[in-house]
């Protein structure tokens, strides 16, 4: 210990044998190895973060797009229900005189139409002893079938009368035409889509 510590060609000898040198330039070099990856580590975090802040973006614009076409949707379907609603009624009742139209109202607490109670609201053309359900819808598809036909149903235990079921609108779905089919509703569209 002596001789290592007072003779320094002795102690750079024994260092030599023992690899220390090599050991000190390994770990030099992992520590500049290391540097290099912290910073591309820092790069990378930068890049996460300004394509976080991009999909942010893209997620709001996504939502006011949606948004946009719901309220497009909805304002189309509802004023072109309304408008239809009130062109067959100036039609049929005011003009041509041949059936009344009704609104017919009705608390489905059974829930027959939704599965729930709620209120139920159908458009009715009667003559005599015909009762016909009408919908107005701006696309037509399965759901709207399938509650026409429940609509039908409930109507039929109110009212002792059984209903023809007819629903219109620009465009109907393939298979919303076959259901209809199936289940004795007219369809009238002047589209079908698939």
């Amino acid at each position: 210990l002596r001789l290592l510590k007072e003779d320094e060609e002795f102690r750079l000898a024994v260092t030599g044998l023992l690899g220390i040198d090599e050991i000190l330039k390994a770990i030099k070099s992992l520590q500049e190895q290391m540097v290099k990856l912290q910073e591309q580590v820092a790069k990378l975090q930068e890049q996460v973060a300004k394509q976080g802040e991009a999909i942010l973006a893209l997620q709001r614009s996504h939502e006011k797009l949606a948004a946009s076409i719901t309220a497009l949707g909805y304002r189309y379907g509802i004023y072109t229900e309304d408008v239809f609603r009130d062109a067959i009624k100036y039609l049929i009742e005011d003009l041509l005189k041949v059936y009344e139209v009704r609104r017919w109202t009705y608390y489905d607490n059974e829930g027959v139409v939704f599965g729930y109670p709620s209120v139920i609201d159908v458009d009715v053309l009667i003559r005599d002893n015909e009762h016909i359900l009408i919908e107005y819808k701006a696309s037509i598809d399965r759901g709207d079938i399938a509650e026409l036909a429940r609509e039908g149903i409930l109507y039929e235990r109110v009212n002792k009368v059984k209903p023809k079921l007819l629903i219109v609108g620009p465009v109907v779905r393939k298979r919303a035409l076959e259901l209809a089919k199936a289940l004795n509703i007219e369809v009238r569209a002047t589209e079908v889509m698939e």
